[in-house]
């Protein structure tokens, strides 16, 4: 029997860039009903190749079989501040991984979702890991910090970026429970708001393990 694993960040109002307001209610109006402002990054969400300029490709153009995937765990704990992910933290998934595939990497950032360091010290993806993946044909990636590159750094930021969104890699950011991952490999899948013209959207993701 297969067992689905949520990845997903719940959005709560007060989040960064998340509002919820009050439209309807049930007593007044005869059914509840919520305005919700979010900003196109927020909590779990996908990239599209427009965020960064690497082409015109919005988050509704990208074809839908290219949100689901086989991913490979990578267990890469974050023991210190700013750490750079290589392709040393893939031990032997970096002899096993076949091309179409995908990596999920378990950093146990999520644990700091609340805190000024989720987003000034995340574990990052380096250069060098950026253009192997590309190279090996990696379809997806999926990390627990809100960016795959860092954030404090403008221009590795955008490097890291235009290089996997420039190699077709689908990028999904700010995980959650994936330590709850038993298996080496799940099926992921990951599935963006349809937003026209869009530069990213928030995602419900799922792990799968057969």
């Amino acid at each position: 029997m297969s067992r689905i694993i949520d990845l997903t960040v719940s959005m709560k109002d007060g989040m960064r860039g998340v509002t919820f307001e009050a439209f309807k209610v049930l007593e007044k109006d005869g059914w509840n009903a919520r305005m919700l402002h979010l900003y196109s990054h927020a909590g779990t969400h996908m990239d599209a190749p427009l965020h960064f300029g690497v082409n015109e490709t919005t988050i509704d153009r990208i074809p839908p079989e290219r949100f689901i995937a086989d991913a490979w765990v990578i267990d890469a704990p974050a023991v210190t501040d700013s750490m750079m992910i290589g392709i040393e933290h893939l031990r032997d998934v970096k002899d096993k991984l076949t091309a179409g595939e995908g990596l999920l990497f378990r950093t146990g950032w999520h644990r700091f979702i609340d805190a000024e360091n989720y987003r000034t010290a995340l574990p990052w993806i380096g250069r060098e890991l950026a253009r192997w993946c590309v190279e090996k044909q990696v379809k997806l990636i999926g990390v627990e910090p809100p960016s795959v590159a860092i954030l404090t750094d403008r221009e590795e930021l955008q490097a890291v970026h235009r290089i996997l969104l420039g190699g077709d890699i689908v990028l999904v950011e700010g995980l959650c429970n994936l330590a709850e991952i038993r298996k080496p490999k799940v099926k992921v899948i990951a599935l963006p708001l349809k937003i026209e013209g869009g530069d990213g959207a928030p995602a419900r993701v799922i792990a799968i393990e057969d």
